[in-house]
């Protein structure tokens, strides 16, 4: 029996891991078209509004569902699970409300702290996103907790696909009837609005299960102590998933003025804004990849400590960090070896290619952050959590204004890699003593990562210096030209992480593809 369960929900996992990555693969992806059709002002315009979607996505796509689905994984029977979903919903309903209220009537000051007062009607667009957290984050949360992964897969890949397509169609018929930028950008996270509503229409028999128990009276779950749940464990919860979306929203209070205040005028400044925009969509790729493939351990991770195998719960959770981490550093110094030219590709020009450098630097650190955050809650340990985001919100939020003042908006991308190593250092200080013990071996998988990443970068900057010489590099050019360097990059990687040990074979295995690599190892090794 616990066999069975333990495979339902890996297989669960699994759906929801692919899910997850296909929808946020698109919903950064959807950004460099977009981008291309409205320009880098254009960009800025929809960019500085885009973290308000960011938190209202996240809270019910991944901090609300994951915290209800465990309220409803605890109950023992069908009637007390509808219970905790439906008043849950009736709780974020209030909330949901709230938040739009707060947005619709204060669009303007918010508009005016952002430093661009035509931003209100961007904001205003955006609030209807949140009457429809309460049916998103319910509908996922109860399928998850009754291992029901179907809806909540099927629903975040046609969010995503409707959106995709309106944002797009909007870009392109703002084109031909001659919109302006902040017109252009209503109408997209208008279109964000109605991916959320079709999500909701995929929900609609998940939310028909528990969503009859509303008006129940006699119910045993109470609201108080689903309140305190809320704002004890689920608040964290969704802090964390959003972290990356809140640093953005900083920069879109802080980056307009404090460049004004560097000597630029205010249409510089969103222009350049827009410019350094660019490397959201390139980290949330980066970051996706790379954590996708270390969630499918969870599962298992979570089972181990229940079983109270320790050693195999030690295992584990070092297969995590080292693929993890080994995936997004090498994602990271990858983007940077190519950043010219995928900048050239990808936007049309290579502005501001050191400062998107600096900026990718964040796919390592906020995979570290991400995967040790899981590890230490997995323990049932949120203290962690919340130290981490508070430290890594008072850096960037100290840093930015002044950094930026000084040195431009490398000051941006600074900040938030800052920050990032800021919760990193919380979540080591705290960090169990028997996980420190094993420093030695950490600190020798430190060093094999980087002599690898090294050798990777060292052969895609030489033959990116060498193509330049020989041949004028245009954008027809790059497009042949990046993808050979990703395979011989790749390749590279994979050889010196072999030459050198990087990983052991449980390690290898957990990566994509890597057990058919350890099996021609294997193959090899016994020819030799």
């Amino acid at each position: 029996m616990k066999n069975e369960q333990m495979k339902k929900t890996m297989k669960g996992a699994l759906i929801l891991t692919l899910a997850a990555v296909t929808a946020k693969v698109l919903s950064a992806l959807y950004r460099i078209p977009f981008q291309n059709i409205v320009g880098n002002t254009g960009f800025y315009v929809y960019q500085q509004i885009y973290p308000l979607y960011g938190i209202g996505m996240t809270l019910a796509l991944n901090g609300l569902p994951a915290f209800i689905s465990k309220l409803v994984a605890q109950e023992d029977d069908e009637e007390k699970q509808a219970q905790v979903a439906a008043r849950l919903f009736v709780l974020l309903a209030v909330l949901a409300v709230l938040l739009f209220g707060l947005l619709q009537l204060g669009a303007g000051l918010l508009s005016r702290l952002m430093g661009d007062p035509k931003l209100a009607s961007l904001i205003t667009s955006v609030s209807w996103m949140f009457l429809l957290m309460p049916f998103l984050a319910s509908a996922r949360g109860y399928g998850q907790g009754i291992f029901d992964m179907i809806p909540t897969a099927l629903s975040q890949v046609s969010e995503q696909m409707v959106r995709v397509g309106l944002i797009i169609g909007a870009a392109l018929a703002a084109q031909h009837l001659s919109w302006s930028v902040y017109q252009t950008g209503s109408v997209a996270m208008l279109a964000s609005v109605l991916g959320g509503a079709s999500a909701v229409l995929v929900l609609l028999p998940t939310l028909r299960k528990f969503l009859r128990y509303v008006p129940a009276k006699k119910a045993k779950i109470s609201y108080s102590l689903l309140l305190k749940a809320l704002f004890k464990e689920g608040a964290v919860l969704c802090l964390f998933a959003a972290l990356m979306v809140l640093l953005q929203l900083v920069d879109s209070f802080t980056v307009l003025k404090s460049l004004q205040d560097f000597g630029m005028s205010s249409q510089k400044a969103k222009f350049i804004k827009g410019i350094y925009d660019r490397g959201q969509p390139l980290v949330q790729v980066g970051m996706t990849v790379a954590l996708s493939f270390s969630a499918t351990l969870l599962p298992s991770l979570t089972a181990t400590l229940k079983a109270d195998k320790k050693e195999e719960f030690h295992e584990i959770a070092q297969t995590m960090l080292h693929s993890g981490i080994a995936l997004a550093t090498a994602a990271s110094a990858g983007l940077i070896s190519l950043m010219p030219q995928v900048n050239l590709l990808l936007f049309g020009d290579s502005q501001l290619s050191l400062t998107l450098c600096i900026y990718i630097v964040s796919i390592p650190l906020i995979s570290t952050l991400s995967i040790l955050n899981s590890i230490l809650q997995s323990k049932g340990s949120f203290g962690g959590t919340w130290l981490a985001v508070i430290l890594t919100l008072a850096v960037k939020i100290f840093l930015n204004s002044w950094l930026i003042s000084h040195i431009g908006i490398m000051g941006a991308a600074l900040s938030t890699a800052l920050g990032l190593v800021a919760g990193i250092a919380a979540l080591t200080l705290i960090w169990p003593r028997n996980y420190r013990e094993q420093g030695k071996r950490q600190r020798n998988f430190g060093i094999k990562l980087l002599l690898c990443v090294a050798a990777m970068m060292s052969v895609v900057f030489g033959a990116a210096w060498i193509c330049q010489q020989l041949f004028q590099l245009g954008r027809l050019q790059v497009l042949i030209f990046v993808p050979c360097a990703v395979i011989l990059g790749v390749l590279v990687f994979v050889l010196t992480a072999t030459q050198t040990h990087l990983f052991t074979l449980a390690e290898w295995e957990a990566l994509p593809g890597g057990s058919k690599l350890v099996a021609k190892i294997n193959h090899i090794k016994k020819h030799q």
